[in-house]
Order: C-alpha cells, then sequence, then structure tokens
C-alpha cells in the first residue's frame, strides 16, 4: 500500500523534522511547512491527504490555518468510515484546545503535545488507507464506464 501524501505544518524545528523522518521512513511523502503562509503555499500546489497542524504558529494559528484554507476550497470536509464529514487533519497543540474550536473544524484528531508517536503514525497510515480505497473506487468507476475491447 503506498504512503499518505501528508502537510505538516510545525514551527519547532527539531519536532519537525523527527516527524518528517518517522513518516517518511514507512513510506509516507511529506511537505513540511513552519507557518501559516508557508503551509497556505504548499497546499495550493500539492494534493495531501492528511494535515498535521499546530495550532500556535508564529504568523498566524493553526485555526486562521484551516479557516483560509476551507474558505479558499484547498481543504475539505471527508467522509471517514460512515461519520459525518472531518476535515483530513489531526490538530498537534501544547496548549489546551477548546471543544468549541474542535467542534467547528471537525478534525480527525487531536494529539496534545507532548503526543506518543505510534498515536500519530496510526493515524497516517489511516489516512493513507483511505486514499488507497479512494484511488481504487475511481478506479473501479472509471472501468465500468469504459468500454472493453474484446475483439482479438
Amino acid at each position: 500500500m503506498p504512503g499518505a501524501r501528508i502537510l505538516l505544518v510545525e514551527d519547532d524545528e527539531v519536532l519537525r523534522g523527527l516527524l518528517v523522518s518517522n513518516l517518511e521512513v514507512r513510506g509516507h511523502e511529506v511537505r513540511s511547512a513552519a507557518s501559516v503562509q508557508q503551509a497556505l503555499d504548499i497546499l495550493r500546489g500539492f494534493t495531501c491527504d492528511l494535515v498535521i497542524l499546530d495550532i500556535n504558529l508564529p504568523d498566524r494559528t493553526g485555526w486562521d490555518f484551516l479557516r483560509t484554507a476551507c474558505q479558499q476550497g484547498l481543504l475539505r470536509p471527508r467522509e471517514v468510515e460512515s461519520e459525518a464529514p472531518r476535515l483530513p487533519v489531526v490538530v498537534l497543540s501544547a496548549v489546551r484546545v477548546s471543544i468549541q474550536r474542535l467542534s467547528e473544524f471537525r478534525p480527525l484528531a487531536y494529539l496534545p503535545k507532548p503526543f506518543p508517536m505510534e498515536a500519530l503514525l496510526r493515524l497516517a497510515a489511516q489516512a493513507a488507507s483511505r486514499s488507497s480505497a479512494s484511488i481504487e473506487q475511481e478506479y473501479e468507476e472509471e472501468a465500468g464506464r469504459s468500454p472493453v475491447n474484446t475483439a482479438m
């Protein structure tokens, strides 16, 4: 199974490097940003399966990033396991995140720092699995519409 395409938004250079290394060694394609502006610029040219998002960033907040990305159509809620649609986002934060913010944006998960690396890696693997299933479904739908050439 191919890895997920991940946008990692984290301003702490050491943590960002650690996360990128752990995700890439498991076959995920990772683009990283240290600020909201960098993340928006990357997202404009990179379709991702998952965003791993720190909330406290140097230029604006992760909530500002989500609001802008949604308004610009760069990020859309997706149905996950027959639940109500959720943003394909894992929120990371060293400070407590309010229930109102989580309800407003409906991310896949919230991991308070420090978090177990295995929890984040599991979420990335699930994103890869959803992406792979989505690609297979699109392929099957496309194959069902295409005429099959039976002439030999």
